[in-house]
């Protein structure tokens, strides 16, 4: 397993992935923060999303200095695996330059946490990415959305809208989780790590 503080990628080209659901109806969802996140992404690379045949909207360009293949499947999240895999390797990109932008029912909302390999803590679209990667050593970078009211099931809660008042701060924490990418990919995982998770 690859040392928890390498660059994701080590200085070569990295693949980052944000997990949602394609289409309007899934738009405002908890469980389509990872695509909020990429569309920042995007935003500070000045490039837009094209459709690539390996199943995946794509944007490429240079963020903090690094290369970088900016992806979101347009599969359903719980078969983001295969265009997942496809992209990378049509681009030649290793399981240890890919990171996942992903939605997290452990954390609470907002709080962005960053790791290296570990389980999927019952996301789906995780998942499905390890049996296609085949590893699960590959970066995740986790958008806290918080646990569910009541007696609310999870898969109804991560397919619901962010709450009005979710949404008054959801682009500041976007924006922080966008940050925590950037650092993750030109400083390291110890320094990413060392910044978001104290906040």
């Amino acid at each position: 397993m690859p040392e928890a503080n390498d660059v994701p990628g080590a200085g070569e080209r990295v693949l980052l992935v944000g997990l949602g659901n394609p289409g309007r109806g899934y738009a405002g969802n908890r469980h389509n923060i990872g695509f909020h996140v990429a569309d920042e992404l995007a935003r500070r690379l000045g490039e837009r999303f094209g459709k690539h045949k390996a199943g995946a909207e794509v944007a490429d360009g240079r963020l903090a200095g690094c290369r970088i293949v900016l992806a979101k499947p347009r599969s359903l999240m719980n078969l983001s695996g295969g265009p997942v895999a496809g992209t990378a390797r049509y681009f030649g990109i290793d399981p240890t330059g890919v990171v996942v932008i992903h939605d997290e029912l452990d954390l609470d909302f907002g709080a962005v946490r960053l790791k290296l390999g570990g389980g999927e803590n019952g996301h789906n679209g995780l998942r499905s990415i390890t049996r296609s990667l085949g590893t699960k050593d590959y970066y995740r970078v986790r958008f806290g959305i918080g646990r569910p009211p009541g007696r609310t099931a999870a898969a109804d809660f991560v397919l619901s809208d962010f709450s009005s008042a979710e949404r008054r701060d959801l682009a500041v924490h976007i924006d922080s989780c966008a940050d925590a990418v950037e650092m993750l990919v030109s400083k390291g995982l110890a320094a990413a790590q060392t910044v978001f998770h104290a906040r």
